[in-house]
């Protein structure tokens, strides 16, 4: 039975190598250690994550925090970003025959939605490499599950695939074209967003939770844990031994693998507002102060 004096917190996510945390907390019992009872949810798509968020059906989401702005920006909602992660394990993945950017030229790029995120990087990526957003088609398609699947159909011609769907994008003969780093540099992808308001109103929950959060991010990344992490991923994402390994070595690299403590890179989430400014129209008066604010964060990192 569970314990009634846990405090639940509704968490909603995509689903991929960025719950590694999550899974840990849950292996070493960090959430109970802190308090708190994660209640994670799996989204289908960015729209219905942040839906279900806007609507109070969740209290926090991880996903690329250019969602977050989204809320913001055109939802006028109190949103804020507590938490960082990483900045994605993105590769720009094609049907086989293209094989480099100009190929792209009358194809069709799949997306999870047209108006955030990571459609935002493919966008930049295209145009840095003289591909004008006129030249391609933009689908709609879902969560990164479903647009490899829409690769493999051929009803897609290349989209960006994080861990583990890239390597088994390879897997199905798909092709590897670039990666966003090696072309638009720094780039906060994933981070936790939630109602400033509830927060506010639950501070003690959520520091827990960061608190845990953070531990079970440690665990990942302590290199005597190795052999249980992939353990972990072989278990929650379904893979073979060897996937599994391929993604551990990608999540734990030092310079472009998960960042320590989930500290968000301030450098990343401008770049993440810059691409909205390009592509979206937003105003540049707004700093990162007024998308992020790091006082749970701090909290989480005293009751370590």
């Amino acid at each position: 039975m569970q314990d009634l004096a846990l405090s639940t917190i509704r968490v909603i996510v995509f689903p991929g190598i960025q719950n590694l945390p999550h899974y840990a907390c849950l292996d070493q019992g960090y959430y109970a250690q802190h308090g708190v009872d994660a209640d994670v949810h799996f989204t289908q798509s960015s729209h219905e994550q942040r839906q279900g968020l806007a609507e109070h059906r969740y209290d926090l989401a991880h996903s690329a925090i250019d969602n977050a702005l989204e809320m913001i920006l055109h939802a006028n909602l109190d949103i804020k970003i507590v938490i960082g992660l990483d900045q994605a394990f993105n590769q720009l993945v094609t049907r086989s025959g293209i094989t480099q950017y100009a190929d792209l030229a009358g194809k069709t790029l799949g997306v999870d939605a047209p108006d955030t995120a990571f459609a935002l990087v493919a966008y930049e990526m295209l145009k840095i490499h003289g591909v004008s957003k006129d030249q391609y088609q933009v689908l709609a398609v879902g969560a990164t599950s479903h647009r490899l699947e829409a690769l493999k159909a051929g009803t897609i011609d290349f989209s960006l695939l994080t861990l583990p769907f890239n390597l088994l994008a390879q897997e199905a003969g798909l092709a590897h074209l670039d990666r966003p780093h090696e072309s638009i540099g720094t780039y906060q992808s994933t981070g936790g967003f939630l109602h400033a308001a509830w927060a506010k109103t639950h501070a003690k929950t959520l520091s827990s939770y960061l608190a845990a959060y953070i531990k079970g991010l440690r665990f990942v990344l302590e290199p005597s844990n190795e052999s249980r992490v992939v353990g972990l991923i072989e278990e929650h994402l379904k893979l073979p031994t060897e996937l599994a390994k391929a993604c551990y070595a990608q999540v734990t690299h030092p310079s472009t693998g998960f960042f320590k403590d989930a500290l968000l890179s301030e450098k990343g989430l401008e770049k993440v507002m810059d691409l909205r400014q390009k592509f979206e129209g937003t105003s540049i008066e707004y700093t990162v102060n007024d998308f992020y604010d790091d006082t749970y964060y701090q909290l989480a990192l005293e009751l370590i």
